[in-house]
């Protein structure tokens, strides 16, 4: 019998008086891809980073992490940054809050490679290139100097994932890879990462809520509920003849429904002429611009009250850019009249007043939710903005109820945002939108960071508040899946330029465009090859030596 490369025995985590974790156990064989799955607040992540000793100190920790037959437990801190980055590397959830703001692309996987391998900077450089190419960044060359802020969230993942695979470690500790990324990139990552293992020998920890992937990528599923491992087994044996009740229900969870077809006499909510956001390229020791980038190209569009029109595109297709203009959060040129008002010249003190009517839920929660304020704060600080009539006792009432219609207890207003999983902060930044009761709301990924049957609860709750308030979505995802349950209509996105746009059902049915084609062949039949052309790029490369 294979020694296994990490043997898990009796891990229980606690936060004070509430466990995490309860004497969990699992092995994970060398070049064998273990997934843990299981919704929001399982345990997964919180796992994941007890491995590399990752969690913050308020926890406690006991059983055994063992890995290559050293416990990882009570390791000193010097073997411990030995194995870090180098034996054991890890891709977090969160691609914002795990890159330096600060630092360019270059310098952030430059530094793995130059505390490890010892690189100097053009050795450094030239293998950034590499890393950058293999994992699908397009002109690698000239996202070098750029920063976090500057790539897309999807190209945001691609460099993590970049600067974990740059040592070639051991094993591959994979938080929700691809949750970020579109599906046809994702489908990309997937097989990239398969054929590195099978060149490397890697063994990967997989955590997704996505079961489809597990089903494509994982010899063995550990399913997680409210810190316990309810099931284990062969992934063929799992999906087929799940045995705990729990992994039944996680099989059976997925967005449903159909979405009510488009009042044409509808008044028109969002009206879009010839809308252009050009970012200048500038070069030079004067800074001269040089060209542009073209996010958003002549984009006319129309939505009515009480629609939801969906917007997909791969990653950096300016689907977000778009979304984000609309509410006049980026400068644009064209037109932009939502709700009655001209907006292209509206200064920012005009626009204060309409931005109750006007919501966004961004794509990355944790990023867009203030550290220092506690989750009643935080909801709450729209209202005493935008309705300072309400007494405290009333806004109090008004958070309570967002709270629970996005699923979470009341009592968890006083806390965190860092006492949250991803899933939990997401529910979070839906309820601060939704608090101000608004007419128009974008939902940039609203459901990219929840397990599924969360992305099946928030789906019908958006549904169900549109119905009852009349409200008129724009809704950014590239989860078609969610997009079929939810959009009316859809417009298909390309580099800043729509491909197809009409009603949602028959472009999901019958698809005009080669490039439609090509995103629905992904979303509904994503598969890993045995290939290495994904892994072209490293399998080129000149093996990697101090220089």
């Amino acid at each position: 019998m294979t020694t296994p490369l990490l043997s898990v025995r009796d891990l229980t985590i606690a936060f004070g008086a509430t466990p995490a974790t309860r004497s969990i156990g699992f092995d994970i064989a060398p070049g064998e891809t273990l997934a843990l799955v299981g919704e929001s607040g399982s345990g997964k992540s919180v796992t994941a980073l007890s491995i590399l000793r990752l969690l913050p100190p308020a926890a406690t920790v006991s059983g055994q992490i063992l890995f290559k037959g050293q416990n990882l437990v009570t390791a000193p801190p010097a073997e411990l940054r030995a194995v870090r980055g180098n034996d054991i590397s890890m891709i977090f959830q969160e691609p914002m809050s795990s890159l330096n703001p600060v630092h360019t692309i270059e310098h952030q996987i430059g530094e793995v490679l130059a505390i490890h391998r010892g690189l100097r900077p053009n050795a450094a450089r030239a293998r950034t290139l590499e890393l950058l190419d293999a994992v699908g960044i397009p002109n690698p060359r000239s996202r070098l100097s750029a920063y976090p802020h500057q790539l897309s969230g999807g190209q945001r993942q691609r460099v993590m994932i970049a600067m974990a695979l740059a040592n070639e470690p051991d094993l591959l500790v994979a938080d929700e890879p691809t949750t970020a990324l579109d599906v046809t990139v994702q489908a990309q990552i997937l097989t990239l990462l398969k054929s590195l293992q099978q060149r490397l020998g890697m063994a990967m920890l997989f955590i997704t809520h996505d079961l489809g992937i597990v089903r494509s990528i994982a010899d063995r599923v550990c399913v997680m509920t409210k810190g316990d491992i309810v099931e284990t087994g062969p992934v063929g044996t799992i999906f087929a003849t799940p045995q705990h009740a729990y992994t039944r229900h996680l099989l059976a969870a997925e967005p449903k429904g159909t979405p009510p077809r488009s009042n044409p006499d509808a008044p028109t909510i969002v009206d879009v002429h010839d809308l252009k956001i050009w970012f200048p390229i500038k070069a030079g020791l004067l800074r001269r611009t040089t060209g542009h980038i073209r996010a958003v190209d002549g984009v006319d569009l129309t939505i009515r009250q009480g629609e939801t029109l969906g917007v997909v595109g791969e990653s950096g297709s300016g689907k977000s850019t778009l979304g984000y203009a609309l509410l006049r959060l980026v400068p644009s040129t064209g037109t932009i009249v939502v709700l009655g008002n001209a907006l292209q010249h509206r200064s920012w003190k005009s626009m204060r007043p309409l931005r109750a009517d006007l919501q966004i839920v961004f794509q990355d929660p944790f990023g867009s939710l203030s550290p220092r304020m506690s989750v009643d704060q935080i909801i709450g600080e729209g209202l005493a903005v935008h309705r300072p009539q309400l007494t405290a006792a009333e806004r109090d009432a008004r958070v309570v109820t967002a709270l629970t219609e996005v699923g979470l207890p009341p009592e968890t207003r006083f806390r965190y945002p860092h006492e949250f999983s991803g899933g939990q902060r997401q529910r979070i930044a839906i309820a601060r939108a939704m608090v101000l009761e608004p007419k128009f709301v974008v939902l940039d990924e609203p459901t990219s960071a929840l397990d599924v049957s969360i992305q099946a609860q928030v789906v019908d709750l958006l549904a169900d508040l549109q119905r009852r308030h009349g409200l008129t979505y724009m809704f950014i995802s590239h989860d078609l899946k969610v997009v079929r349950a939810l959009a009316n209509r859809l417009i298909v996105m390309r580099n800043g330029k729509i491909v197809e746009q009409g009603d949602a059902a028959a472009i999901f049915s019958a698809p005009q465009s080669e490039y439609t084609r090509t995103l629905m062949a992904a979303a509904f039949d994503v598969s890993v090859h045995s290939d290495a052309d994904a892994a072209q790029s490293f399998e080129q490369a000149p093996p990697v030596t101090p220089s």
